[in-house]
Protein backbone atom coordinates (compact mmCIF):
# COMPACT_ATOMS: atom_id res chain seq x y z
CA UNK A 1 0.00 0.00 0.00
CA UNK A 2 0.88 3.31 -0.73
CA UNK A 3 2.80 5.19 2.01
CA UNK A 4 0.80 8.17 1.56
CA UNK A 5 -2.93 8.24 0.67
CA UNK A 6 -4.02 8.66 -2.90
CA UNK A 7 -6.32 11.67 -2.05
CA UNK A 8 -6.72 15.20 -2.46
CA UNK A 9 -4.96 16.97 -5.26
CA UNK A 10 -3.21 15.31 -7.21
CA UNK A 11 -2.39 17.32 -10.42
CA UNK A 12 -0.43 15.91 -14.03
CA UNK A 13 2.55 16.82 -14.45
CA UNK A 14 3.25 18.30 -17.61
CA UNK A 15 6.07 17.48 -19.99
CA UNK A 16 8.38 20.10 -21.07
CA UNK A 17 10.64 20.03 -23.86
CA UNK A 18 13.78 22.00 -24.89
CA UNK A 19 13.81 23.92 -28.39
CA UNK A 20 14.95 20.62 -29.90
CA UNK A 21 12.52 18.39 -28.50
CA UNK A 22 14.03 16.96 -26.00
CA UNK A 23 12.31 16.38 -22.56
CA UNK A 24 13.52 19.53 -20.14
CA UNK A 25 14.04 17.50 -17.15
CA UNK A 26 15.52 20.40 -14.85
CA UNK A 27 12.19 22.19 -15.96
CA UNK A 28 10.29 19.17 -14.88
CA UNK A 29 11.51 18.91 -11.22
CA UNK A 30 11.25 22.97 -11.00
CA UNK A 31 7.27 22.03 -11.74
CA UNK A 32 7.86 19.23 -9.16
CA UNK A 33 9.42 21.14 -6.27
CA UNK A 34 6.62 24.12 -6.99
CA UNK A 35 3.62 22.01 -7.10
CA UNK A 36 4.58 20.88 -3.55
CA UNK A 37 5.13 24.76 -2.37
CA UNK A 38 1.68 25.43 -3.43
CA UNK A 39 -0.09 22.41 -1.35
CA UNK A 40 -0.48 19.68 -3.57
CA UNK A 41 -0.73 16.17 -2.28
CA UNK A 42 1.56 14.68 -4.63
CA UNK A 43 1.01 14.15 -8.98
CA UNK A 44 0.41 12.27 -11.46
CA UNK A 45 1.35 11.60 -15.31
CA UNK A 46 -1.67 11.12 -18.18
CA UNK A 47 -2.96 12.40 -20.80
CA UNK A 48 -1.92 15.95 -20.86
CA UNK A 49 1.89 14.81 -20.20
CA UNK A 50 1.71 14.33 -23.53
CA UNK A 51 2.36 10.45 -22.71
CA UNK A 52 1.36 9.34 -26.32
CA UNK A 53 3.14 11.79 -28.49
CA UNK A 54 6.28 10.16 -26.34
CA UNK A 55 8.50 7.66 -27.54
CA UNK A 56 8.74 4.41 -25.19
CA UNK A 57 12.08 5.18 -23.87
CA UNK A 58 11.22 8.80 -23.22
CA UNK A 59 8.09 7.75 -21.14
CA UNK A 60 9.99 4.94 -18.72
CA UNK A 61 13.03 7.46 -18.05
CA UNK A 62 9.93 10.08 -17.68
CA UNK A 63 8.06 7.69 -14.54
CA UNK A 64 11.80 7.23 -13.58
CA UNK A 65 12.37 10.80 -12.91
CA UNK A 66 8.77 11.42 -11.45
CA UNK A 67 9.33 8.97 -8.70
CA UNK A 68 12.96 9.54 -7.83
CA UNK A 69 11.88 14.10 -8.26
CA UNK A 70 9.17 13.18 -5.49
CA UNK A 71 11.57 12.43 -2.97
CA UNK A 72 9.24 11.06 -0.35
CA UNK A 73 6.81 14.11 0.22
CA UNK A 74 3.83 12.86 -1.54
CA UNK A 75 1.97 10.54 -3.76
CA UNK A 76 3.22 9.62 -7.37
CA UNK A 77 1.12 7.97 -9.75
CA UNK A 78 2.21 6.76 -13.25
CA UNK A 79 0.28 6.97 -16.64
CA UNK A 80 0.79 3.70 -18.23
CA UNK A 81 -1.95 3.20 -20.71
CA UNK A 82 -1.16 1.38 -24.01
CA UNK A 83 -2.62 0.65 -26.94
CA UNK A 84 -2.01 -3.22 -25.87
CA UNK A 85 -1.35 -5.32 -22.86
CA UNK A 86 2.15 -5.99 -22.77
CA UNK A 87 3.01 -2.38 -23.73
CA UNK A 88 1.17 -1.45 -20.83
CA UNK A 89 2.35 -4.12 -18.38
CA UNK A 90 5.75 -2.75 -18.94
CA UNK A 91 5.27 0.82 -17.72
CA UNK A 92 3.43 -0.50 -15.03
CA UNK A 93 6.16 -2.34 -13.87
CA UNK A 94 8.16 0.11 -14.69
CA UNK A 95 6.34 2.51 -12.79
CA UNK A 96 6.60 -0.41 -10.04
CA UNK A 97 10.06 -0.69 -10.04
CA UNK A 98 10.88 2.82 -10.11
CA UNK A 99 9.19 3.51 -7.02
CA UNK A 100 5.64 5.02 -7.68
CA UNK A 101 2.44 4.66 -5.43
CA UNK A 102 0.12 3.35 -8.41
CA UNK A 103 -0.76 3.49 -12.17
CA UNK A 104 -3.43 4.83 -14.06
CA UNK A 105 -4.65 3.49 -17.40
CA UNK A 106 -6.66 4.61 -20.05
CA UNK A 107 -7.63 1.71 -22.41
CA UNK A 108 -6.33 1.49 -25.86
CA UNK A 109 -8.15 3.80 -28.35
CA UNK A 110 -7.28 2.42 -31.70
CA UNK A 111 -10.23 0.44 -31.94
CA UNK A 112 -13.70 -0.20 -30.26
CA UNK A 113 -13.20 -3.12 -27.77
CA UNK A 114 -15.73 -5.70 -26.37
CA UNK A 115 -16.54 -5.72 -22.88
CA UNK A 116 -14.88 -8.97 -22.39
CA UNK A 117 -11.14 -7.35 -24.05
CA UNK A 118 -11.79 -4.45 -21.76
CA UNK A 119 -12.23 -6.09 -18.75
CA UNK A 120 -9.03 -8.27 -19.54
CA UNK A 121 -6.93 -5.72 -20.16
CA UNK A 122 -7.61 -4.61 -16.69
CA UNK A 123 -7.81 -6.93 -15.20
CA UNK A 124 -3.87 -8.47 -16.14
CA UNK A 125 -2.61 -4.99 -15.39
CA UNK A 126 -4.09 -5.83 -11.53
CA UNK A 127 -3.26 -8.97 -10.98
CA UNK A 128 0.25 -8.67 -12.43
CA UNK A 129 1.75 -5.39 -10.08
CA UNK A 130 1.55 -4.84 -6.67
CA UNK A 131 -0.06 -1.20 -7.22
CA UNK A 132 -3.46 -0.05 -7.46
CA UNK A 133 -4.74 0.45 -10.61
CA UNK A 134 -6.75 3.42 -11.24
CA UNK A 135 -9.00 3.26 -14.32
CA UNK A 136 -9.20 6.05 -16.51
CA UNK A 137 -12.50 6.43 -18.97
CA UNK A 138 -10.82 9.07 -20.66
CA UNK A 139 -13.30 9.46 -23.59
CA UNK A 140 -14.01 12.72 -22.67
CA UNK A 141 -10.54 13.31 -25.38
CA UNK A 142 -9.95 10.00 -26.83
CA UNK A 143 -11.95 6.57 -27.18
CA UNK A 144 -15.27 5.52 -26.25
CA UNK A 145 -16.71 5.55 -22.78
CA UNK A 146 -15.89 2.23 -20.06
CA UNK A 147 -19.24 0.60 -19.48
CA UNK A 148 -20.42 0.87 -16.08
CA UNK A 149 -20.47 -2.81 -15.39
CA UNK A 150 -16.47 -2.84 -16.27
CA UNK A 151 -16.36 -0.77 -13.05
CA UNK A 152 -18.55 -2.97 -11.11
CA UNK A 153 -17.01 -6.11 -11.92
CA UNK A 154 -13.56 -4.79 -11.71
CA UNK A 155 -14.22 -3.53 -8.02
CA UNK A 156 -16.31 -6.65 -6.78
CA UNK A 157 -13.74 -9.12 -8.03
CA UNK A 158 -10.27 -7.06 -6.40
CA UNK A 159 -11.61 -4.55 -4.12
CA UNK A 160 -11.50 -0.78 -3.72
CA UNK A 161 -8.10 -0.57 -2.48
CA UNK A 162 -6.36 -2.12 -6.06
CA UNK A 163 -8.74 -0.67 -8.46
CA UNK A 164 -9.54 3.11 -8.13
CA UNK A 165 -11.62 5.49 -11.07
CA UNK A 166 -11.14 8.66 -13.10
CA UNK A 167 -14.10 8.81 -14.97
CA UNK A 168 -14.31 11.37 -17.37
CA UNK A 169 -17.26 10.90 -19.76
CA UNK A 170 -19.89 13.27 -19.64
CA UNK A 171 -21.75 13.82 -18.26
CA UNK A 172 -18.86 13.76 -15.08
CA UNK A 173 -21.11 14.54 -12.25
CA UNK A 174 -24.10 11.72 -12.79
CA UNK A 175 -22.08 9.38 -14.12
CA UNK A 176 -19.48 10.00 -11.03
CA UNK A 177 -22.70 9.05 -8.99
CA UNK A 178 -23.53 5.71 -10.51
CA UNK A 179 -20.39 4.09 -10.14
CA UNK A 180 -20.76 5.37 -6.54
CA UNK A 181 -24.42 4.27 -5.67
CA UNK A 182 -23.30 0.91 -8.41
CA UNK A 183 -20.50 -0.15 -5.38
CA UNK A 184 -22.28 0.95 -2.66
CA UNK A 185 -20.36 3.79 -1.87
CA UNK A 186 -17.27 1.87 -1.84
CA UNK A 187 -15.43 3.37 -5.01
CA UNK A 188 -12.51 5.58 -4.96
CA UNK A 189 -13.13 8.37 -7.15
CA UNK A 190 -11.03 11.30 -8.59
CA UNK A 191 -11.89 13.61 -10.49
CA UNK A 192 -10.53 15.35 -13.64
CA UNK A 193 -12.20 18.01 -15.22
CA UNK A 194 -9.35 20.75 -15.20
CA UNK A 195 -11.85 22.33 -12.15
CA UNK A 196 -14.85 22.98 -14.03
CA UNK A 197 -16.46 20.52 -12.34
CA UNK A 198 -14.40 20.35 -8.85
CA UNK A 199 -17.21 21.22 -6.96
CA UNK A 200 -20.06 19.77 -7.81
CA UNK A 201 -18.09 16.06 -7.98
CA UNK A 202 -16.62 16.84 -4.43
CA UNK A 203 -20.56 16.82 -3.35
CA UNK A 204 -20.94 13.64 -4.64
CA UNK A 205 -17.42 12.08 -2.81
CA UNK A 206 -14.51 12.17 -4.77
CA UNK A 207 -11.63 11.15 -3.10
CA UNK A 208 -9.18 13.35 -4.84
CA UNK A 209 -8.83 15.96 -8.32
CA UNK A 210 -6.64 15.62 -10.75
CA UNK A 211 -5.96 18.67 -12.60
CA UNK A 212 -3.50 20.71 -14.51
CA UNK A 213 -0.83 22.29 -12.97
CA UNK A 214 -0.92 25.26 -13.87
CA UNK A 215 -3.94 26.73 -12.07
CA UNK A 216 -2.88 24.98 -8.97
CA UNK A 217 -3.14 27.47 -6.75
CA UNK A 218 -6.83 28.02 -7.04
CA UNK A 219 -7.93 24.19 -7.14
CA UNK A 220 -5.82 24.07 -3.91
CA UNK A 221 -7.92 26.74 -2.45
CA UNK A 222 -11.02 25.32 -3.85
CA UNK A 223 -10.05 21.99 -2.16
CA UNK A 224 -9.17 23.23 1.47
CA UNK A 225 -12.13 25.43 1.50
CA UNK A 226 -14.70 22.64 0.78
CA UNK A 227 -12.64 20.59 3.19
CA UNK A 228 -13.41 22.90 6.14
CA UNK A 229 -17.06 23.87 4.80
CA UNK A 230 -16.34 27.17 3.62
CA UNK A 231 -18.29 27.96 0.61
CA UNK A 232 -17.73 31.56 0.44
CA UNK A 233 -14.27 31.26 0.05
CA UNK A 234 -14.44 27.89 -2.61
CA UNK A 235 -17.24 29.81 -5.23
CA UNK A 236 -15.05 33.17 -5.19
CA UNK A 237 -12.06 31.32 -6.33
CA UNK A 238 -13.91 28.41 -8.33
CA UNK A 239 -15.35 31.02 -11.01
CA UNK A 240 -12.23 32.56 -12.97
CA UNK A 241 -11.08 28.97 -12.52
CA UNK A 242 -14.04 27.70 -14.52
CA UNK A 243 -13.37 30.87 -16.96
CA UNK A 244 -10.06 29.48 -17.54
CA UNK A 245 -11.21 25.88 -18.29
CA UNK A 246 -13.71 26.43 -20.33
CA UNK A 247 -11.45 28.74 -22.36
CA UNK A 248 -9.22 25.30 -22.41
CA UNK A 249 -12.31 22.82 -23.40
CA UNK A 250 -13.07 24.59 -26.58
CA UNK A 251 -10.04 23.09 -27.85
CA UNK A 252 -10.10 19.51 -26.54
CA UNK A 253 -6.81 18.07 -25.31
CA UNK A 254 -4.69 20.81 -27.94
CA UNK A 255 -6.59 23.57 -25.67
CA UNK A 256 -5.56 21.90 -22.57
CA UNK A 257 -1.78 21.59 -23.44
CA UNK A 258 -1.50 25.17 -25.27
CA UNK A 259 -2.96 26.93 -22.20
CA UNK A 260 -1.06 25.23 -20.00
CA UNK A 261 2.70 25.44 -21.52
CA UNK A 262 1.77 28.96 -22.11
CA UNK A 263 1.10 29.63 -18.24
CA UNK A 264 3.97 27.50 -17.02
CA UNK A 265 6.49 29.21 -19.53
CA UNK A 266 5.15 32.45 -18.51
CA UNK A 267 5.71 31.62 -15.01
CA UNK A 268 9.05 30.41 -15.14
CA UNK A 269 8.80 27.15 -14.37
CA UNK A 270 9.51 25.81 -18.39
CA UNK A 271 12.16 26.93 -20.37
CA UNK A 272 10.11 27.16 -23.56
CA UNK A 273 6.61 26.18 -24.33
CA UNK A 274 6.90 23.73 -26.63
CA UNK A 275 4.19 20.75 -27.41
CA UNK A 276 5.01 17.80 -29.61
CA UNK A 277 3.68 17.68 -32.90
CA UNK A 278 1.37 17.03 -34.44
CA UNK A 279 -1.35 19.26 -33.15
CA UNK A 280 -4.64 20.75 -34.00
CA UNK A 281 -4.86 24.03 -32.08
CA UNK A 282 -2.79 26.93 -31.02
CA UNK A 283 -2.87 30.28 -29.14
CA UNK A 284 -4.57 32.78 -31.04
CA UNK A 285 -3.57 36.33 -29.53
CA UNK A 286 -7.16 37.38 -28.35
CA UNK A 287 -7.27 33.83 -26.24
CA UNK A 288 -4.07 34.51 -25.04
CA UNK A 289 -5.22 37.98 -23.76
CA UNK A 290 -8.19 36.85 -22.06
CA UNK A 291 -6.24 33.86 -20.91
CA UNK A 292 -3.80 36.34 -18.91
CA UNK A 293 -7.05 39.08 -18.11
CA UNK A 294 -8.63 35.64 -16.16
CA UNK A 295 -5.32 34.80 -14.76
CA UNK A 296 -5.11 38.25 -12.75
CA UNK A 297 -9.02 37.79 -11.56
CA UNK A 298 -7.87 34.79 -10.33
CA UNK A 299 -4.88 35.97 -8.69
CA UNK A 300 -7.19 38.90 -7.12
CA UNK A 301 -9.57 35.94 -5.99
CA UNK A 302 -7.23 34.13 -4.50
CA UNK A 303 -5.39 37.31 -2.64
CA UNK A 304 -9.26 38.56 -1.20
CA UNK A 305 -9.68 35.25 0.27
CA UNK A 306 -6.21 35.10 2.09
CA UNK A 307 -5.08 32.00 0.20
CA UNK A 308 -3.08 32.94 -2.68
CA UNK A 309 0.29 30.59 -2.83
CA UNK A 310 3.63 31.35 -4.30
CA UNK A 311 4.47 31.48 -7.98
Amino acid sequence: MPIHPIAGVLPIAHTPFLDNDEIDFASLKRQIDWAYEQGAHGYCSGMVSELLRLTASERLELTHRLAEYNAGRGVVVAGVGAESTKQALVYAKAAEQAGCDAVMAIPPISTALPDDELLSYYTTLAEQIALPVIVQDASGYVGKAIPLAIHQQLVERFGPSKILFKPEASPIGPNLSKLRDATGGKARIYEGSGGILLIDSYRRGIAGTMPGMEFLAGIVAIWRALERGDDATAYRVYFPVCALVALQLQAGLDGFLAIEKYLLHKQGLFATDRRRHPYAWSLDDETRREIDRLCELLRHALEATGTASSS
